[in-house]
Order: structure tokens, then sequence, then C-alpha cells
């Protein structure tokens, strides 16, 4: 039922990447006296360890560490941007015209669902979006954490631990774990101010960020940063060339790109020594993102004869755009500190999102002449409350070469998630065109709590082997108990190479909002093999609408990760991974296909008799469970040339296999009825929709005042799946080169000017009506890993003191 990618061979292209891997240093290889500097090379990390002096060399785990010159190293203000070109294994498309999903875009990590990376701030639990994501883009059905709620001017560094952590972390640590560390102290400062604009002319770009530290009193301080943002919409639409366009025909009628967005956001960050064993901590921050993207044009008459107009309101067409605006607020408090050689940390944390929208210029049809052009159509409220207690020691071991550390924890958590239903005059009838409100009976809160214990033992066993342990349960008060584990150890055969390796069990909880999410919305589906708009309800598995289509209760994924590194660190200045790793997921949720009623007349008429009248159906189902392979490379070498300066390159890669291994049979329901629960299109999704691999080589040259940063990235192929397979459409690889220049003027002043996408490179266009783009107004996949904007200039001035 899968469809895969021709000729891929990853042990070729591994083979290839470990030559050009092997060449890049050896032909650096010169004399030259080893400089301090080469030991910033190596990271204490604190992600997926409770150790106080873990390095990223000694990690049993892959950890990437991005600091703060890396995620300012491109044009772009947005962090899941950033992150996709710093890590060849997370991919970031930037849909179009995917109601909500245009405002809060998802990122993938290692080709799973965006809801299946856990994120944390500071090591604490961040709370998700309350937007689903239910249209045809990749990561649909899922509803993440929004990672561009953080502003990059709060950043220290990020942690991204590729592997499994379920029981180390909870639920969603299946694909990984992305921790961001704020800045922090009472030193220092940098504001900065950033300019750019397409190629095209569009997209204008304004951002200002700036971060300082305060003194509270004489043992604390608190960290305060601030980022706002003016970005203007994009358009890569073609000229309409439908009849029904009317006056408007053979000229641009959609908009097509990213949208118009207004983020603004603070960061606190704080501690303070109450005396030499007790430290107090918080960090808050709250954000505002007003963000207006466009539905699809609606064309003035409603056919191709022009005999009759969709609506007076709009003689030459409309097109509705989703005005929303997405506020995130958290706060987290605790104290930390040291009692009988037991280091503890007890904190809480809230963290809430609230996604408010409106629809503009549109049009109700049963409203006639009469309708509003503007309505109130409902707010999405995600709340997250959490109670945390660590406790951990070092505890010398005989048999050992270095302590025992023991950490214990336990920790409670309310989540809640939240419909509010629209202005009536939003829903009634067939709705706003472009987003129906939503209902009073799509309306209400819904809650559940759950309690977990757990374990973790780490240590040196010997001057050559590590290891750890971890053990976690948890009592979800929606669908019982689950238990996961995990270890890991690693041995150094020399002090240069080691090999390293993981096992674990773990699990994602169902999503409140993949619980209860209901709604009824205009989608854009495959008809007889055309385009067409049909109203498509959202129905929760408890309501009697799915029942009456054969929904089942959510139950949580089960996952096992398998992983197995080698490290090869030659020289200081020298260092490469290279980890294989294999993620089984069991039961794992998907959203139905759109079960189409037209034709339906029992299930149109069941549904009918519950006052829910829709052309398409569909729900949440643990429906399928899939396997994904892969590896991961990375390769990172300092040259110093002295007084020439210092060059630091890096080289990343990663393959990625996904394969689905079995399908849930379709109810019998749908099954009479010719309905399939999950269809081609669902699988293929999964599968082949994110490239199977990406390349990426980075070079910065740093010399005296001046810097210099190129990276070439190689995104690899991917489908485009429908239900008929002659009707997918695969998208060849794309090469896409960034350049930056920078120079230091004066005392803390920094000049850069730079370019993304230096070749002004888009992908293939979307030749197949079937891939919806709408009689070639949307000429590009929003599936494109790079997304279709094209070239993008931009200049940097910032100040640091």
């Amino acid at each position: 039922m899968s469809c895969k990618h021709p000729h891929a061979n990853p042990a070729r292209a591994l083979l290839i990447l470990g030559l050009i891997a092997s060449a890049v240093p050896a032909a650096a290889q010169t004399p030259q006296v080893q400089q301090d500097e080469s030991a910033q090379l190596q990271t204490v990390v604190v992600t997926g360890t409770r150790s106080l002096n873990r390095r990223t060399l000694d990690s049993e785990s892959p950890v990437d560490v991005i600091g703060t010159k890396e995620l300012l190293s491109t044009g772009s203000g947005e962090l899941a941007t950033v992150l996709s070109r710093l890590l060849p294994s997370m991919n970031f498309p930037r849909p179009s015209g995917a109601d909500a999903s245009d405002a809060v875009r998802p990122a993938q990590l290692r080709g799973l669902s965006p809801d299946q990376t856990l994120v944390l701030v500071n090591g604490k639990r961040r709370h998700a979006s309350s937007v689903v994501n239910v249209n045809g883009t990749l990561g649909r059905g899922s509803a993440p954490v929004d990672l561009n709620a953080i502003p990059l001017a709060a950043i220290e560094r990020i942690e991204v631990l590729r592997d499994g952590a379920a029981a180390q972390y909870g639920s969603d640590a299946i694909a990984g774990v992305v921790n961001i560390i704020l800045k922090k102290g009472a030193e220092g400062g940098e504001a900065e101010i950033v300019y750019g604009q397409y190629d095209k002319g569009d997209g204008e770009q304004v951002t200002v960020r700036g971060s300082t530290g305060f003194k509270l009193g004489d043992d604390g301080w608190v960290r305060v940063a601030v980022e706002a943002a003016d970005r203007d919409f994009t358009n890569r639409s073609f000229p309409d060339p439908r009849l029904s366009a009317g006056p408007r025909q053979g000229t641009v009628t959609q908009r097509y790109g990213d949208p118009d967005s207004k983020p603004r956001t603070v960061f606190a960050n704080s501690q303070y020594r109450i005396n030499e064993n007790l430290d107090w901590y918080a960090f808050a921050n709250y954000g505002e993102r007003k963000t207006s993207s466009a539905a699809t044009f609606r064309t003035a008459f409603t056919n191709d004869f022009q005999t009759a107009l969709r609506t007076p309101l709009y003689p030459e067409g409309f097109q509705p755009l989703l005005d929303s605006k997405s506020v995130d607020s958290s706060l987290v408090t605790g104290l930390r500190g040291d009692l009988a050689g037991w280091r503890w940390d007890a904190s809480v944390n809230f963290g809430r999102n609230r996604f408010t929208l409106d629809v503009d210029n549109t049009v109700n049809y049963d409203l006639g002449a009469t309708s509003p052009t503007r309505f109130y159509a409902g707010e999405l409220t995600s709340t997250q409350k959490l109670a945390n207690l660590d406790v951990a020691r070092d505890i010398p071991v005989s048999f050992m070469s270095g302590p025992l550390t023991v950490a214990v924890g336990a920790e409670a958590r309310f989540e809640s998630y939240e419909i509010g239903a629209g202005e009536a005059n939003s829903y009634f009838g067939s709705g706003a065109q472009g987003y129906a409100g939503f209902r009073p009976e799509n309306a209400g809160k819904n809650t559940r709590n759950n309690k977990s214990l757990y374990l973790n033992l780490e240590g040196d066993i010997t001057q050559e082997l590590s290891g750890s342990l971890a053990l976690r349960h948890e009592r979800y008060s929606d669908f019982g108990n689950t238990t996961s584990a995990k270890a890991s150890a690693r041995y150094a055969f020399t002090p240069e190479f080691a090999l390293r390796g993981t096992a674990s069990s773990g699990f994602r909880a169902p999503s409140l909002a993949q619980s209860f999410y209901t709604i009824t919305t205009t989608n854009s589906l495959l008809v007889n093999g055309n385009s067409a708009l049909v109203e498509t309800g959202t129905f929760p598995v408890a309501s009697a609408a799915a029942a009456l289509l054969g929904a089942q209760p959510l139950k949580a994924e089960k996952a096992r990760n398998l992983s197995i590194g080698a490290q090869w660190q030659p020289t200081r200045n020298w260092t490469t991974t290279l980890d294989l790793y294999r993620i089984d997921i069991d039961d794992r949720i998907v959203f139905s296909s759109n079960l189409q009623l037209a034709n339906k007349p029992d299930l149109a008429g069941a549904l009918a008799a519950r006052g829910v009248y829709v052309g398409a159906a569909r729900y949440f189902t643990n429906a399928v469970d899939t396997r994904t392979k892969g590896v991961d490379l990375v390769s990172t070498y300092r040259l110093n040339l002295q007084q020439y300066g210092r060059a630091d390159l890096t080289l990343a890669y990663n393959h990625n296999d996904n394969e689905v291994k079995r399908v849930a049979d379709t109810p019998a329901v749908l099954a009479e009825q010719n309905l399939v629960l999950v269809d081609r299109q669902t699988v293929n999704r999964l599968t082949v929709g994110s490239p199977k691999d990406k390349f990426s080589l980075s070079g910065d040259y740093t010399r005296g005042m001046w810097n210099g940063r190129a990276t070439v990235t190689r995104y690899g192929e991917f489908t485009v799946p429908q239900n008929d397979p002659t009707r997918d459409q695969t998208y060849d690889p794309q090469w896409v080169l960034d350049l930056a220049a920078s120079v230091r003027v004066g005392s803390g002043w920094r000049l850069t000017a730079g370019i993304d996408n230096v070749t002004n490179r888009y992908p293939a266009q979307v030749t197949s009506l079937s891939n919806l783009n709408v009689n070639g107004t949307q000429p590009y996949s929003v599936w494109a890993p790079n997304g279709f904007n094209g070239r993008f200039y931009y200049l940097k001035a910032g100040y640091t003191w």
C-alpha cells in the first residue's frame, strides 16, 4: 500500500559522504599550534542526562548543540526555519492555503509526526499549540509545540537529543527532544535590527530584537529578551485562466505563499541565591502573533458561462482572509538546592496557547446581500499546569571508576482543551466562506490529568565503559497506565574512538486536541477526479457522529527505539559521529481519510437525523503501525590558520526511511459503503511525503574583524501522493546555497549582509490537477521542504555590550 522512492542507495551515499568527511580534514592537516579555542568544540550538555559534567562527545545518545551564532547565521527570524536549515534530520515545509496551519506551522524530526518530538525550555516541558493541523499538509492531525513562538533573542543555545527519551521525560519524546536553554546573567546585552526582502520584491521583513540583564540585589539577576517583527506576505500564484473568474480572468487572483505575520514576544529568565544551599528561579514569556493568511479565491461566477454571480457583494470574486491571533503565555518557577548531599529541584509550570480567528473579505451565501463581510469564527485554548520534583545524587561505588548518579522524581500534570464558539452568522447555513465558525455544539472544555514517577541511573563503570538506565511509570486519567524504559551504553576503545547504543520503549498519549477537536469547514477535496469545495466535518471519537462512522476510543501510541553509533575524534579539532536508528511505533494516531458522503445516502441520512449535515467526515484513529530507519552523520572540523584566521567546517547528512507495517481494517459500517478508513494518500503521506535524505556542508571563516559563512544544502526528493497512484507527483532533489558576510565596526558593532537561496532555486511546479493546484493558480507544492519563495536578501546591524 505504500510507495517508495526508486534508486535509493544509502550505503553508497554513506560511503561517499564518509570519504568527503575524511578528505576535508586530511587535506587541511598542517603543523599548527593547538589553540584554546579548540576546547570550545566540546560542550557540557544537560539534555538526556542527570550528570553534572556530561560532554557532547561523552554522551551515550547523539546530542546536537546549536549556539547563538548559528541561530543567527541565516536571514530567517523563525526558530523552526533556522533549525531546519541547521539540522539535516529536521523538516519544516511552509504550507499555504491550509487554514490555521498557515499561522502555526509544524516541524518534523526524523520524518515522524511533529507532536512526536518533545520541546523543553530550560529543561521544563513547553505547552502545546491549540491548533490542530487538519488539512492536507505534512503533520496532518498533529497539534505540536509552536517553535516559532520562542524568539531567537532569548536563546543561549539549543540541545537536540536525537533519540527516544520517553523514559526520561514522558509523553511525546519518540523522535527526540529539543531543549531550549535561555540566556542568563546580569552582565552584557545585545540589540539587532534586521531588514530583508525576497527577489520578487515582496515579503519585506523588519525584525528588532534585544536582550539585556539586570542585577537582583547582590545575589540574583534577571535577563529580559524582546523581539518584534513585521513580515509581509509573499505571493507565487499564477494568473487565473478560469472563465468563471469573469473580469479577473487572466490576472493573479490567488494569494499563495507566506502569510502576513506580526509577532511580538518578551521572555524573562531570573535567579536569586537565597543562601549557599538554596536558589529561587523563574522564567516566563508572553507573546502575540497576528497572522493574515489567504483561503482559496472564489470566482465571480458559479460556472464558465458566467450566468450566475456567487454573491452581489463581490461582483469580481473574492478571496477570504483568515486573520488570527495566537497568544502564548507561560511561567515556570521553583526552588533548587542541596540537602544532605542530594541535589533537588521543585517547580511549578503553567503554559497556555490561545488562538482566535476572524474571517475577513468573505461572505455567508445563506445570508444573501445582507451578509457581513467579516466574521468572528471562534477560539481554541490549550492549557498545561505541571508540578515537578527532581532529586539526584552522585554516589561513590567501589567497583566503578566514577560515581553512580541516582535520580528520582515525580510529576503531576493537568491539561485542558477548550473550543469557543464563533458568532452565529459565522456558522449559519453553509457558514462564512473560507472558514465556517465553531458552532455551539462544537464548543466545550475537556480536561485530564496524569501522574508519573521515574528513576534514572548513570555513571562510568570503567574508564572505557559508561552506561545509564531509566524507568518511568505514568497514570493518565483518560486511558490508563503506561511504563517506559531505556538502557544506554558507551564504550571507548581508544581515547579517539567509541561506540554507543541505546534501546528504549516509549509512548505518546493522544492529545486532548486529537480527542476532542471538532469543526465543520469548507475543504478543497478531489471529487470524481476534480478539485471541489466540500463541507467537511471533523468529529471527536466520542461523538455520536463519529460512532456512526465506526470510531473507537483513542489509546496511546507505543514506540520502541534502537540506535547504535560511532564517535571518532582523531584530533582535538575534528569530531565525527555516525548514528543508525530504528523506531517502531504501534497504534499510531492518524487522521482518517476524508469520508465523502455525497453518494452514501444511508450514512448521510443517519448523520442528518442527528442534525449533522456534511459532504465529508473524518476523525482520529489508532490505525497504523510504522517503522522508521535512518542514519545521521555529523563531522565538524576547526582549522586554525594562525595569523590568517580560523575556519569551522561542518558536514551533516540524514537518511530516513519510513514504512507502514500495518493498517487497521476499515470498520464494517464504512466498508459496506465502499469507504476506506485510512486511504492510500494517508498512508503514503507518512512514508514518502518528506525528503528521504538531506545533506549540508557549511563553512564559517573568521579573520580579525571579518567573518564569512557559506552553506550548501541538498533536500532529497519527496512525493505528494494521491489515492490513484498514477496521479502521484515526485519532486526532484533541490540544491540551495546560502551566503553571508559580516564585519565588526568600532566597539561592539557588527554589520551583516546575506543572501539565502543565492541561486534562486524553486521546487518543480505542480503538474497535476489532482494535486490541487486550482487550475494552475497554485503552482508549487506546500510540502516543499525549503518553501517556494525564492531568493532572499537581508541586512543586519547589531550592537553588543
